[in-house]
């Protein structure tokens, strides 16, 4: 397939700057089965899911990741946390790149130095830090949230950027699927007798990254790390027992399912590492029944993803409706419900 065949037109001014002032009152496109989409808003997701299903969520917590400091011989310089490598070495993207050299040193005001180590061959750059105190409090004190390149306002609350459920700090952006959620929708949920479990998938920049290659089957998946633990797979061995069906909150944990299925046969165990799954039309999932993603971008692997789940035809159909009834798209939109299988 081609890259094209993932494109629409999207008006700038759908694409939402702000939060709403209310999580789950966003709206929720449903499509089920065969039947014309339905329009709805995020809580009427109890009036989907039912008691034993199981609803996977993805638990990690944006990092302040954004630093803004200057040269020792100076010179403005931005950089992005992406991954750690080793205690203080960390893969990061340094704006501008080109005047970042093997063994520049990078000031961050009074408490926080750091060290060009090396030049990877994606021009990210590997960056050892040296500082007194406590890593995550500096880091708390000194970064910013790195919201995604298309939002162009400022963030009032940085935790409207961060799911309620938020543990693991990890990711250079949000599982934004999960943004829609409150802890009473949750509560709720779970006394209809849906099962929750969290897993954790660290979000990387390259979710942001566009597809460049004309066929689509060209293009390098980034990799990202996960973590399923004894106690989710557990739930998930239970799930496939009996009658319930597994609902992925986000294309972040449909990947972390799919990677499991891919990697291990039932009875699912513990399972971490990094994932560069590429799902696309054509693929089998073997765990996700049912998907929550929010309106992704043109020509994006979410998208991509999303379509090997719902037909490219329909979800493109879709989306186009979306258009037309002025939804609100990526982060901060509004959401998708895929409902495949219709009961």
């Amino acid at each position: 397939m081609k890259r094209e065949d993932f494109y629409f037109e999207l008006p700038e001014e759908l694409i939402a700057q702000r939060p709403l002032p209310r999580r789950d009152h966003s709206r929720l496109m449903v499509l089920t089965g065969n039947n014309n989409p339905a329009h709805k808003h995020f809580y009427d997701l109890t009036s989907y899911l039912r008691a034993g299903d199981l609803l996977v969520l993805n638990d990690s917590r944006v990092m302040p990741a954004r630093l803004l400091g200057h040269k020792e011989n100076g010179g403005e310089v931005e950089i992005l946390l992406l991954h750690r490598r080793t205690n203080d070495v960390w893969e990061t993207l340094v704006k501008p790149g080109k005047r970042a050299r093997v063994g520049d040193k990078l000031i961050f005001g009074t408490e926080l130095v750091a060290e060009v180590k090396s030049c990877l061959p994606s021009g990210n750059r590997e960056i050892e830090f040296s500082y007194n105190g406590v890593w995550e409090q500096i880091l708390d004190k000194l970064g910013t949230m790195p919201l995604p390149p298309y939002i162009k306002e400022k963030l009032e609350d940085s935790e409207r950027y961060q799911t309620v459920y938020a543990r693991a700090s990890g990711s250079s952006a949000a599982p934004t699927a999960g943004l829609h959620f409150t802890a009473a929708l949750l509560s709720e949920l779970t006394r209809l007798g849906v099962d929750i479990i969290y897993i954790t998938l660290h979000v990387g920049l390259g979710t942001f990254r566009p597809v460049r290659e004309e066929i689509i089957t060209d293009h390098k998946m980034h990799s990202e790390y996960f973590h399923l633990s004894a106690g989710a797979a557990e739930r998930i061995n239970q799930t496939l027992a009996g009658a319930g069906r597994i609902v992925a909150a986000g294309t972040t944990s449909c990947r972390v399912l799919e990677t499991l299925f891919q990697s291990q046969e039932y009875p699912y165990r513990q399972l971490s590492g990094w994932t560069d799954i590429f799902i696309y039309p054509g693929y089998k999932f073997g765990l996700t029944d049912a998907l929550i993603t929010n309106f992704h971008l043109p020509e994006s692997t979410l998208l991509m993803l999303v379509s090997a789940f719902m037909d490219r035809e329909r979800v493109l159909a879709a989306y186009q409706l979306a258009v037309r009834e002025k939804y609100r798209f990526f982060s901060f939109g509004d959401a998708m419900l895929l409902l495949p299988e219709e009961d």
